[in-house]
């Protein structure tokens, strides 16, 4: 009589995960969601969820604003459901982080172009709000106590996979698609994006000062690295392992 401790029921077609050894997650934004997966949940049913993610026992999973449901198929006939929760943000709030996006050049820029940048989640901090969730409420139909259980787990492991293929299910889960914020980002007025004309001479005072932004001229705290002007344009050659410090020391001083 087979019971709930024993080997899984192989499935047909389930999603499986692409790595086969080693760590899930290869992008900095998936690898973030994994280290705080790894830091609140058990080790040994960490282990066990990898191995069901490369198995393929996960047979779906659907990520809708603040929730993700997810079947996966366990040693009994029937699968287990799997709920995973965070909070997802308002209009309102959404509104302000949109906002904020659309000041920042650089972050407007990669966005449109399909890509995460890394200065988001310090510009979601300065906010008051995470991008990553800092905890989740999880829950499984099986009756294994531990937590996360395996098949959470899994879950939680192809989840980060999937945030590897399309950076924005990250913002999907906090309540934004891919399509309300690129059209919302799209759709910023020329002149917020302006940068006031000052003569050179004039700004030799605070040539390394923090920019301000289109819309308050005034300064403001810096929130990006210092040294992200090298890395959206790489000078040529080693050059940039020389500036980097120097820039460093620039936004200490």
């Amino acid at each position: 009589m087979s019971g709930w401790y024993d080997g899984p029921i192989k499935v047909e077609g389930g999603i499986r995960a692409r790595t086969r050894r080693g760590s899930i997650g290869s992008t900095w934004w998936s690898r973030r969601f994994i280290d705080i997966l790894e830091r609140i949940c058990d080790k040994g049913r960490l282990t066990r969820g990898r191995a069901y993610a490369r198995q393929g026992q996960v047979l779906s999973i659907d990520l809708s604003p603040g929730e993700v449901k997810a079947a996966v198929q366990g040693s009994r006939r029937t699968p287990y459901n799997v709920e995973v929760k965070i909070e997802a943000y308002g209009e309102r709030r959404w509104a302000a982080l949109e906002e904020a996006i659309a000041a920042q050049a650089v972050y407007r820029a990669k966005l449109l172009a399909g890509e995460m940048p890394t200065e988001i989640e310090e510009l979601f901090a300065a906010l008051g709000v995470d991008l990553f969730p800092r905890d989740l409420d999880m829950d499984c139909s099986c009756p294994d106590w531990g937590f996360p259980c395996k098949h959470l787990s899994a879950v939680l492991y192809l989840l980060a996979e999937s945030f590897d293929d399309d950076p924005f299910l990250v913002l999907a889960w906090r309540g934004r698609t891919r399509e309300q914020l690129l059209g919302s980002l799209a759709e910023v007025p020329e002149d917020r994006l302006r940068v006031l004309d000052v003569p050179f001479a004039d700004r030799l005072a605070d040539f390394y000062a923090p920019a301000a932004t289109a819309h308050r001229p005034e300064r403001r705290p810096a929130t990006a690295a210092p040294d992200l002007l090298l890395r959206v344009f790489p000078p040529p050659g080693d050059l940039a392992r020389t500036l980097a410090p120097a820039y460093r020391r620039l936004a200490d001083s």
